[in-house]
């Protein structure tokens, strides 16, 4: 059970457990879009400082791996139909181009990221710090793997890992392990309350 169904009403009506869900969906859709918006441009390589990863986990650990994984489809969906939902960048191409560019192999990765890290935390995952490190870490290791790979395929494996990898990781495990306490300590809350 997700937490988005757990904190969902159980004795309403099956059109307002579906409406939640959908809101939800969206939501984390919005809010990768928004962590988008927080970009940083580094200047030896086309891929740009953003939360967006961090954002892609954390909604999979509330919604589950199916919902997860939508919310990161109506994001790519969104840009690709040329919503400004991509991080900003004069350097890289708008709407769908986007996902043919040098970063494209990371937001392919969201939905899949995102439904990984979602299948953990099904499993409970989600429940203890420690455990939803290890399911984050899971869906950033996905993200990282998809992105450097489709990097490397323009500029060679070397120069993927030095532009895409390297200057990235520590930064995005400092924010899992930040992040990563945020859904247990619900969890731990809707329990007391129950």
């Amino acid at each position: 059970m997700s937490l988005v169904e757990a904190i969902s009403p159980r004795s309403e009506s099956a059109q307002l457990a579906r409406a939640i869900r959908v809101a939800s969906v969206l939501f984390v859709a919005a809010l990768t879009a928004a962590a988008a918006q927080v970009s940083i441009p580094l200047w030896f390589t086309a891929v740009p400082f953003t939360f967006q990863p961090i954002v892609v986990l954390l909604g999979a650990l509330a919604l589950g791996p199916r919902l997860g994984f939508a919310s990161q489809v109506v994001y790519l969906a969104a840009g690709m139909a040329g919503a400004p939902v991509f991080a900003a960048s004069a350097a890289l191409a708008p709407g769908i181009g986007r996902l043919l560019g040098p970063t494209g192999g990371y937001l392919m990765t969201y939905p899949l990221a995102a439904w990984l890290t979602g299948s953990l935390a099904a499993r409970g995952f989600d429940r203890r710090y420690a455990t939803s490190v290890v399911a984050m870490i899971a869906g950033l290791a996905v993200v990282f793997a998809g992105g450097v790979a489709w990097l490397s395929a323009q500029v060679g494996w070397k120069a993927a890992l030095v532009a895409g990898f390297y200057p990235f990781i520590v930064a995005d495990i400092v924010k899992v392990a930040a992040a990563a306490g945020i859904v247990p300590a619900v969890w731990n809350l809707i329990g007391r309350q129950r």
